[in-house]
């Protein structure tokens, strides 16, 4: 299932590579270094934190459009995830530092992503969707801390499926339909069940749920790459 799972990623990262090469190789004849294009990532995932802050202060309750335009702009920082590593594959400018300062920036732009979301989310009193937000960005954190731990010993560690990729495009697009939503359905609609009194989904559900998904799956993805590490290291000891 793993094998199938990395297979299927596999697949898809090079269809998506070969959508975008064309832009890459115009990048490169423009003499855009990755670090150029890292950096730029990294700004515009400050732009969409700075978009939840705004909607946090300054938008009514039950305005969403915030969060579909914070989300357009953390998907499209996403594509300059890919973007990099493609200019400095096919310009011949890969480095040890640039994959060091794509790893940190990497880093930051997820810390800064999840701050704005956050604070939209405390702002407009959804306490316990911004706690399930605060442990995804512990998951998104120690998910990229033990495979770089990992390396750091000499073992390879990919496991898991909540990876950046993922966490990135399950939190982007989920916001952006929730904006959609509520741009078409005038704004945080509420189901209820009657006879239960019973708030049972609202619109911003559309943006928690795929949260609280990441929060799970991010944690548990650290946790198998844990598991995997001292498996392996077992191994050399018997």
């Amino acid at each position: 299932m793993i094998f199938n799972n990395m297979k299927n990623r596999d697949f898809a990262q090079q269809f998506i590579y070969r959508i975008i090469n064309p832009v890459v190789t115009l990048l490169v004849k423009m003499g855009v270094t990755p670090n150029m294009v890292t950096s730029t990532g990294l700004v515009i995932n400050i732009l969409a934190a700075i978009v939840f802050i705004i909607g946090g202060e300054y938008g009514r309750h039950g305005d969403l459009s915030y969060i579909g335009w914070g989300c357009c702009l953390i998907l499209f920082a996403g594509l300059f995830d890919m973007l990099d590593g493609q200019v400095a594959r096919i310009g011949k400018k890969a480095s040890r530092f640039g994959a060091l300062y794509d790893s940190v920036l990497d880093r930051y732009s997820e810390l800064v992503m999840f701050l704005g979301i956050c604070y939209y989310l405390v702002a407009h009193h959804y306490f316990l969707s911004s706690l399930a937000a605060f442990i995804a960005l512990i998951g998104s954190m120690m998910v990229s801390y033990v495979r770089a731990r990992a390396e750091g010993l000499g073992i390879e560690c990919k496991e898991g499926l909540m990876q950046r990729p993922e966490r990135i495009i399950i939190i982007s697009v989920s916001g952006i339909i929730c904006g959609i939503v509520s741009a078409c359905g005038g704004g945080n609609q509420k189901f209820y069940i009657d006879w239960l009194h019973l708030d049972v989904v609202e619109t911003i559900s559309i943006f928690v749920y795929p949260i609280v998904l990441v929060a799970v799956m991010a944690n548990l993805t650290a946790i198998k790459r844990l598991a995997h590490c001292k498996n392996y290291l077992d191994q050399l000891k018997g």
